[in-house]
């Protein structure tokens, strides 16, 4: 069947065929960093680590660029009012950001190319000239310089919109773009006093760029002119993406992007998230509560990309009660494999690759996962399971989660872990319920499970 892709471009699923057949250029939408990253926005990071990892284990070499947006409307407002420099500002956000994907387990980028580099600042202002020389960009009457839409023909293709049917609003000004306005929109943006220190100089006078360049500029300016992919959340959809390919090819004159990839919000409780609501999480709330960042990384992405996900806490109690799961059969393989012979192992089937090949397909990929858990699981206690079948479920278990990244990362039982345990088991032996039920929860605590069997008590780690 081969890897495919629902295309946003076209609206259809897609066999994926990269210009290279052995590498892949893949522009994922970052975060602007006036704040900490909410859970909305690592939905779609955690989306696209999956499709990188899927590549990568199918074989391909995948360069991948990640935008930081640190100059816009935000950022400014943000340093102004804390009376520093835009630098200042932002560097702590773009540190944690950095830290929660790696919380996150979420595979670094290649590059993550910041808007206000001057090697970026350059290559945009080099672009808006070529857009003025050729005719698809004006300098208005305030000075700033926008995008004549009319004169690219293919724009709203993106987004299906027919933009003779919709509502003309004027240009804006600022970042915040609505989906309302379907004008001109800026490029650059001339400088005025709420802009205070941050601008640059330009032929068109001192200003700053406008969002949708900085994506264009620093896409092109490190992966090529032909992209492969492109990824972002659907709000990105229009009007971001749909001038990225319009600046894109009216200066390069070929396709911008030969895949677009769109993953659908995240509500939470079945409620849009809003600090007003008091149900705006980042990463840091989450653990915070006590959760771990690989349970969040199982609730983030065990739901299909373009399906609305609804976080809840009950969710993210099931992504821990799941990985539990996973860790207690890991144990049984662990335990079982011990003197097998790799050579003898057998290859086990395909299925979950399969589904992921299909859109990435999660939901399904999971499913098999677990009926591989189950079903191993059962023949584990028929007895009717070889340690050479428990090896090669280890070896198919380690490719599953080169994708899903799952794993436990204890290390050997602490010592303490191991008195514990065996105070426990005296207490149960001399029938001390109360003690035994309080020694477990002190083992909780720590972090680690106690699981009584015929063979006598067994240790796992709790899901981290």
């Amino acid at each position: 069947m081969g890897i495919q892709f629902h295309n946003t471009y076209t609206r259809q699923v897609e066999l994926f065929e990269p210009r290279d057949p052995q590498r892949v250029k893949l522009y994922t939408c970052g975060p602007t960093v006036y704040d900490y990253a909410h859970i909305g926005n690592l939905r779609a990071y955690m989306f696209e680590d999956l499709l990188q990892r899927h590549l990568e284990q199918r074989g391909y070499t995948v360069e991948r660029v990640m935008n930081l947006t640190d100059v816009d409307d935000k950022t400014i407002r943000g340093c102004r009012e804390a009376g520093i420099a835009l630098a200042e500002y932002t560097a702590p956000y773009k540190s944690a950001f950095l830290e929660d994907l790696d919380t996150l387990r979420i595979k670094r980028a290649d590059a993550y190319p910041a808007a206000t580099e001057d090697v970026h600042i350059e290559r945009m202002i080099r672009m808006i000239g070529q857009l003025v020389d050729a005719g698809y960009a004006y300098q208005a009457e305030d000075q700033s310089v926008y995008y004549r839409i009319q004169k690219f023909p293919g724009y709203g293709k993106l987004a299906h919109l027919d933009l003779d049917e919709l509502r003309p609003s004027g240009r804006i000004r600022n970042d915040d773009y609505d989906k309302e306005h379907i004008g001109d929109f800026a490029l650059w943006k001339a400088w005025d006093e709420e802009d205070g220190a941050v601008g640059w100089e330009s032929p068109w006078g001192r200003g700053r760029p406008g969002w949708h360049i900085e994506c264009s500029a620093m896409a092109t300016g490190i992966l090529g002119d032909e992209l492969d992919i492109h990824c972002g959340a659907v709000d990105n959809i229009f009007p971001h993406h749909e001038a990225e390919i319009a600046q894109s090819e009216a200066c390069s004159g070929k396709p911008f992007v030969r895949y677009w990839l769109h993953c659908a919000h995240l509500i939470v409780d079945g409620r849009k998230m809003s600090k007003s609501l008091g149900n705006f999480f980042t990463l840091r709330d989450i653990l915070g509560k006590g959760y771990t960042g690989r349970e969040m990384r199982y609730a983030l992405i065990s739901v299909h990309y373009q399906l609305q996900l609804n976080f809840t806490f009950e969710g993210l109690d099931a992504a821990r009660a799941s990985l539990l799961r996973l860790d207690e059969w890991q144990a049984r393989l662990h335990e079982l494999a011990a003197n097998a012979d790799a050579s003898q192992a057998p290859a086990n089937p395909d299925a979950f690759f399969q589904s992921i090949d299909d859109n990435l397909n999660i939901s399904e990929a999971l499913g098999h996962l677990f009926e591989q858990v189950r079903e191993s699981n059962r023949l584990m206690d028929e007895g009717r399971f070889s340690a050479a079948e428990a090896r090669g479920m280890l070896d198919w278990w380690a490719d599953v989660d080169q994708i899903l990244q799952f794993g436990s990362e204890a290390g050997p039982i602490p010592v303490e872990i191991q008195a514990l345990a065996e105070e426990r088991a005296k207490a149960r032996a001399e029938k001390a319920w109360a003690k035994s039920d309080e020694l477990r929860d002190a083992i909780a605590g720590a972090g680690w499970m106690v699981k009584d069997t015929k063979e006598g008590y067994k240790l796992s780690p709790l899901a981290r």
